[in-house]
């Protein structure tokens, strides 16, 4: 059985809860615990596929804000996929999703599909903004999806990942059946 290794970068605000859901997604765990992401921290999880292919996601989680900006773009190259996360509880962090796709799209493909996680669903009431915020989000096109996330709950994050996962295998296939 063969692997096919995927890029995806986690982006988004200071605090937004990134961590938080690769955590959720790759141990099955949540902490209130704050711990702020320094650069980067590169994490792997193989999902399995129904081929004879499985498909090993590489995981960067970017750190939200940096004093090294410059060196962000860097940590960005390569991407095949990303998830740009929000805190619905902080509409700056909603404001600033269209800065972050540019800043992907300006470094790799502008066809790079992006995922986007509006995260801590579970500490909010339910106001109805979130939901204009995905429907103008889920006309941009490089967004594949906007899922409301919760790291805490575990709430839509594994299948926000294999949702992206899903996109990716679709098109590493579709690139491999036109060198054909």
């Amino acid at each position: 059985m063969s692997v096919i290794s995927k890029k995806i970068c986690m982006v988004g605000d200071f605090g937004v809860g990134k961590t938080s859901l690769v955590r959720r997604f790759l141990d099955r765990q949540f902490s209130d615990h704050y711990l702020s992401t320094i650069g980067v921290k590169i994490s792997r999880k193989l999902i399995p596929v129904p081929t004879d292919q499985d498909l090993q996601l590489i995981i960067w989680d970017i750190e939200g804000k940096t004093q090294f900006q410059s060196i962000t773009p860097h940590y960005l190259e390569g991407a095949m996929g990303a998830v740009i996360v929000a805190d619905l509880n902080r509409p700056e962090t909603i404001e600033h999703i269209q800065s972050h796709i540019q800043l992907l799209t300006s470094v790799n493909s502008s066809t790079i599909p992006c995922l986007v996680a509006l995260n801590k669903v579970d500490t909010i009431t339910k106001s109805g903004q979130e939901r204009s915020v995905i429907a103008e989000l889920e006309v941009h096109p490089q967004v594949v999806t906007v899922c409301q996330t919760s790291a805490k709950t575990g709430q839509c994050v594994d299948q926000m990942f294999e949702s992206l996962a899903q996109r990716l295998l679709e098109h590493h296939h579709a690139r491999t059946s036109e060198r054909s």
